[in-house]
């Protein structure tokens, strides 16, 4: 048997993380000669385990862990279990990086360090995962960037020991300007960083003013009203089909599982029912 059967690897970018490298892959025999990266790697261990050096120390990353290198740093990397392991990471650019900071009005002459190359914090590794996933998918500009802001804002603030951002303000001006752009677009709504720069905010700032004011994030919101909007057109006898295109959903399934989640019935049970 060939020794490299069984490891796969997948590597991307999506268009609205500019400078953000994507990859997933399962390792079993594959050796990391010792090298460094211009950038971060926030990894994840998935699968199996890990072992690497970095800082003149060995480490053990076992499944749940979250693995930290900072730019310029020398490591390597090999299994630490039989069957190798499987992870995914994130790789943003510095320019990624100083743009979040700006975003946050942080100190963005110097990048962020990260004292700590191994994490046992579940509730990010979580996050991060389900983030990563996210931008393997079909999910909007809006969610992706909204998503990928809130959990590098949780890392940063978590394990980069940068101060605290202030507390978002009660922007009901920019709220309403930007549920009124939503509506406006439900089927192909626009990106994080178009509706903050038209109401001129930062990404940052205006994610965090919009689900201060309504209690969900702006990709949450927006699903919220497609589902509401569903709801009226199949009242008028609209096929469930028609509606999922009108309104923006992936497909078919996509709306009834949303509707569903809201109205506790299927859309099309929801259509006979009022027709």
């Amino acid at each position: 048997m060939n020794a490299e059967q069984g490891e796969s690897i997948r590597f991307w970018q999506t268009a609205p993380l500019t400078g953000v490298e994507l990859l997933t892959a399962r390792y079993i025999e594959h050796r990391f000669v010792p090298h460094v990266h211009d950038g971060f790697v926030i990894g994840m261990i998935m699968a199996g385990a890990q072992r690497y050096r970095y800082r003149g120390a060995e480490h053990l990353a076992p499944t749940g862990t979250l693995v930290l290198i900072n730019p310029d740093e020398v490591h390597n990397g090999h299994k630490g279990h039989d069957a190798g392991w499987r992870y995914r990471a994130f790789y943003p650019d510095n320019a990624q990086m100083h743009s979040l900071l700006d975003e946050l009005n942080l100190p963005g002459t110097h990048l962020p360090t990260f004292n700590d190359t191994l994490l046992q914090d579940p509730e990010l590794f979580s996050g991060l995962c389900h983030l990563h996933q996210l931008l393997e998918g079909p999910e909007s500009a809006l969610q992706q960037q909204t998503v990928w802001r809130h959990m590098m804002l949780a890392l940063l603030s978590r394990h980069a020991r940068l101060p605290q951002p202030a507390k978002p303000g009660i922007e009901h001006r920019a709220v309403r300007q930007a549920k009124e752009l939503l509506q406006a677009g439900l089927a192909h709504p626009p990106s994080l960083e178009e509706l903050a720069g038209a109401v001129n905010l930062s990404p940052f700032h205006f994610a965090r003013v919009f689900q201060r004011a309504t209690g969900m994030p702006p990709h949450a919101w927006l699903l919220q009203q497609r589902v509401a909007h569903a709801r009226a057109l199949l009242q008028q006898g609209c096929m469930p089909v028609q509606v999922a295109s009108q309104l923006g959903f992936a497909d078919q399934s996509h709306l009834s599982r949303q509707f569903k989640k809201v109205y506790g019935v299927g859309p099309a049970a929801y259509r006979a029912a009022c027709t």
